[in-house]
């Protein structure tokens, strides 16, 4: 335990990050249109998937069937979006937990965005994929 903040460790732990953090992405002014005006994303069948998703990237628990990538191909969505997605999911995590299995589980979720937008990018503009990321000199 570090700053009287828990590790994450269960999936009780899942279920208050997932609360958490989507009532925040409501709030937002960038991301609440995207979930709620285009997507109108069912927040009742939404957030069990997002537990099973989380439950199974964090735990290992392979309750989660899906492919979370394809939904998100046809949104309007770019860079800054997944900038804010981040930000607001290391927000909520840091306000929430503190250990090593928070930091993995930021460190998936930052991976999780950098390869989404890769992909998007491609499949949007293949041409502009080789601006990103490092480059070697």
């Amino acid at each position: 335990m570090t700053n009287g903040k828990s590790d994450l460790g269960t999936r009780q732990d899942i279920e208050v990050m997932v609360n958490s953090f989507y009532k925040k992405v409501n709030q937002d002014p960038l991301l609440s249109p995207v979930f709620n005006d285009v997507s109108r994303v069912d927040w009742d069948q939404h957030l069990p998937k997002m537990y099973k998703f989380w439950d199974s990237l964090i735990f290992g628990q392979a309750t989660y069937k899906g492919n979370p990538f394809v939904v998100h191909v046809p949104l309007p969505i770019d860079f800054e979006h997944f900038d804010r997605w981040l930000e607001l999911f290391n927000q909520n995590m840091d306000e929430l937990f503190s250990g090593k299995v928070a930091e993995h589980t930021k460190q998936r979720a930052s991976s999780i965005a950098y390869i989404f937008q890769t992909k998007l990018t491609y499949i949007r503009n293949p041409e502009a994929t080789h601006s990103l990321g490092p480059t070697k000199s």
